[in-house]
């Protein structure tokens, strides 16, 4: 089950970003499905997963569009509700021709599914194997769902972004915290540069509650963190094409590769292989490979592994 945030991507492509006070020439301009908890859903969906989404869209074209989108993509959209007073949300994106990629985004009725929502909705989250959040959404909306899905038992998958300071109460009921080195960076108050500066991050909110940490380090991989200890999980160099959803891509594999019952090494080396294709393809949702281009991917780099 993913709880997050619909957005329609409003990306324009450009050879650099803009100073303050400049205007430049953009190279294109497109729309392109999205948002942090849409794009989640639909990676777990095209590598085969069962997902049901919880999340609001606008009454107007873009959320008739995204809800089509989301069914298109296999994912149940039973509990996407509409909004009657705020638009769908909708991101700003400046895209860079080296890959990097600036955004605003404008949430819209995706702030607007509160605490009391997900609460009438607890049947419905208590039957989820696995729950994936952002932090796109209402903050007392995501704090009561990690709640409630702590209650029942179920693992839940937070992905900190966009970055912001988070109650101790929610990271101890947070079973996978996934930050960046940026996120990991302002939860943690450690300024994340390297592998080891990303362990002590990791290390400071696993005391704050979190089971596990896993530091994503884009083309250096992944690093989790737990009581076990600690492992750095390489990653797969590629050219970066664009990398909006890069960490999307990550997050929906990850979560269905644990409630495959795999190792949570396994599961992060699958997850990394998704966001290398992820950022190879222009776009959010339009990027996200399906499961037999994974695994093409891993037999291939496995064979060059073997043949070095």
């Amino acid at each position: 089950m993913v709880i997050g945030s619909l957005n329609m991507d409003m990306v324009v492509r450009t050879g650099r970003a803009p100073g303050p006070g400049e205007t430049l020439f953009g190279q294109s301009f497109s729309l392109s499905p999205g948002g942090k908890g849409a794009n989640q859903a639909a990676a777990a969906a095209r590598l085969g997963g069962e997902v049901t989404m919880i999340g609001r869209v606008g009454q107007d074209g873009f959320g008739n569009e995204m809800r089509e989108i989301m069914r298109q993509e296999q994912v149940n959209i039973e509990h996407i509700s509409v909004s009657k007073g705020e638009a769908t949300g909708v991101a700003s994106i400046v895209l860079e021709e080296d890959g990097e990629n600036r955004i605003i985004v404008v949430p819209g009725a995706n702030i607007e599914l509160t605490a009391a929502d997900i609460e009438a909705l607890e049947d419905v989250i208590r039957q989820a194997e696995i729950v994936v959040m952002q932090l796109e959404m209402d903050m007392a909306m995501s704090e009561r769902a990690a709640a409630i899905a702590h209650t029942h038992g179920i693992p839940v998958i937070l992905n900190p972004a966009p970055a912001r300071p988070l109650s101790d109460e929610l990271l101890s009921h947070v079973t996978y915290l996934t930050p960046n080195e940026t996120e990991a960076g302002v939860l943690s108050g450690v300024a994340v540069d390297s592998v080891d500066t990303a362990g002590e991050a990791a290390r400071l909110l696993l005391a704050k509650g979190v089971q596990n940490v896993i530091v994503t380090l884009g083309s250096k991989g992944a690093l989790i963190v737990n009581e076990a200890g600690t492992e750095h999980v390489p990653g797969f160099p590629v050219q970066a094409v664009d990398t909006v959803a890069a960490g999307d891509s990550f997050n929906g594999a990850l979560a269905l590769q644990v409630t495959r019952g795999k190792a949570l090494t396994e599961a992060v080396s699958f997850a990394n292989a998704v966001g290398a294709l992820a950022v190879g393809k222009p776009g959010a949702i339009p990027s996200l490979p399906r499961l037999t281009e994974v695994e093409k991917f891993l037999q291939a780099a496995s064979g060059a592994e073997v043949q070095e």
